[in-house]
């Protein structure tokens, strides 16, 4: 058992990346809040800098950061699948499915698709790679999930073939794919060949396909289905996403630049050269979205201008930085806790948005700073209440079921180590806090 000393030093070890993911969270949920309250006020800002997009780099650098590392430190590709796939669908189901009950369809809580074409939105929400089929992701902010696969594939096959180590020559390779893809803007689509029915099929039958071979535990058989995931992954990332090919390469390019950073840390690279990586990546960045955020890939970008792209790329690396520079240090307890529930903050609030909508309609759109901010401070308190509820509700429950799943697969001799105890309602002992925040991620 851990002594106090090193239970504290757990915490400070983790508690850099969950104020991370708390600012970057609560940063999306209110930049989305603006587009109901503050309405002038939001699109000014988002002319010059795109809230979101700083929210989600910072997200994608923590994922890079911490995730290569999960799967490197079971050594266990099935484990991996297993823990991943049990963080994401399980919240993912139960606010999707909520969200299209309780909220009325003209609220937009939920893609209009899952209400018109249910068994279609269902397929194509349940591979996670929706956004690059021609259908928008049930729940908006789900679009990012859709990276965050990818990325695991490429992780797996890395992982799987020995080259994990090579992370800065990856993020290197996508940052130099995003300046050559630039001018792509308006890439070939594979829509006129398939219908999006055709598409999501194909693809939930590659998607079951190769994630049944990663969970077999035969290397073969996982280095088959981590290969087919990752080249039907990039294939429909650079033919059929809803972004520009630059940008969707650049999203690549951070997270494994994240890998690079945590690498240097490990002292498995020079912290020299993983920089020097880093910051090639830094420069594709902001020259791509100087060059190719024109008014032709405006359509198929997130943000209203090149400023915005740079601004909010360049602060979601600086946010990255200062935390980092910081991780030695104890953060705020507020911080960190908002960073456990992070992910049912970026889920739940969209419908939350929309259900205040659908309350605004009985009571009267609020006028004024003060009626506003009133609104604004009920918001993030329903929020941050049905964040906590979730994350004990449903978020904890899942990730234990995939525990105890895997430890039956595993079988007693399997030299998992014994289960330690809850010493108390919502408090883990070190071990198992260690273990979650290892695993957890937006």
């Amino acid at each position: 058992m851990k002594t106090p000393r090193a239970v504290s030093s757990t915490a400070a070890r983790f508690g850099w990346l969950d104020a991370v993911r708390g600012i970057a969270a609560l940063t999306v949920a209110l930049h989305h809040l603006s587009a109901e309250l503050f309405v002038g006020f939001g699109a000014a800002v988002r002319e010059r800098f795109d809230p979101g997009i700083f929210g989600v780099m910072a997200f994608f650098l923590v994922s890079g950061y911490i995730v290569p590392a999960s799967l490197e430190r079971r050594g266990d590709v099935r484990a991996f699948w297993i823990g991943r796939l049990y963080r994401l669908y399980p919240l993912c189901a139960v606010v999707l499915v909520a969200a299209a009950v309780l909220v009325p369809k003209r609220f937009s809580a939920v893609d209009v698709s899952v209400h018109e074409h249910p068994l279609l939105a269902a397929v194509a929400n349940t591979t996670m790679l929706q956004d690059l089929l021609g259908l928008r992701s049930g729940l908006p902010v789900m679009w990012t999930l859709t990276y965050e696969m990818v990325f695991y594939y490429l992780v797996t096959l890395l992982f799987m073939t020995g080259a994990h180590r090579r992370s800065g020559p990856v993020a290197a390779v996508f940052a130099g794919a995003a300046l050559l893809l630039g001018p792509w803007a308006a890439a070939w689509s594979l829509r006129p060949e398939f219908t999006v029915r055709q598409l999501a099929a194909g693809t939930a039958l590659v998607v079951g396909t190769g994630l049944m071979f990663l969970l077999t535990g035969r290397r073969t058989a996982q280095l088959t289905g981590a290969t087919l995931l990752t080249g039907l992954g990039l294939v429909l990332m650079i033919a059929n996403g809803r972004s520009t090919p630059w940008e969707s390469m650049l999203i690549l390019a951070t997270m494994f630049s994240g890998t690079v950073i945590h690498r240097a840390e490990r002292g498995q690279i020079r912290r020299a050269t993983a920089w020097a990586y880093c910051g090639f990546v830094i420069a594709a960045g902001t020259a791509a979205g100087l060059l190719y955020d024109d008014r032709q890939a405006q359509i198929r970008t997130w943000t209203a201008s090149p400023l915005a792209w740079v601004s909010a790329f360049l602060a979601g690396w600086a946010l990255f930085a200062v935390a980092l520079l910081l991780r030695r240090r104890r953060m705020p307890r507020a911080l960190t806790w908002l960073g456990l529930v992070s992910f049912s903050v970026y889920l739940l609030h969209r419908p939350l948005i929309a259900t205040m909508s659908w309350l605004m309609e009985k009571t009267g759109h609020p006028h004024g700073t003060a009626q506003q901010l009133v609104w604004v401070a009920g918001f993030l308190a329903a929020l941050l209440l049905l964040s906590a509820l979730t994350y004990h509700l449903v978020e904890l429950p899942g990730q234990r079921l995939g525990r105890r799943l895997l430890d039956r697969r595993r079988g007693p001799s399997a030299g998992g180590g014994p289960v330690v105890p809850e010493t108390a309602r919502g408090h883990r002992t070190a071990p198992q806090e260690e273990r979650h925040r290892l695993a957890s991620h937006q």
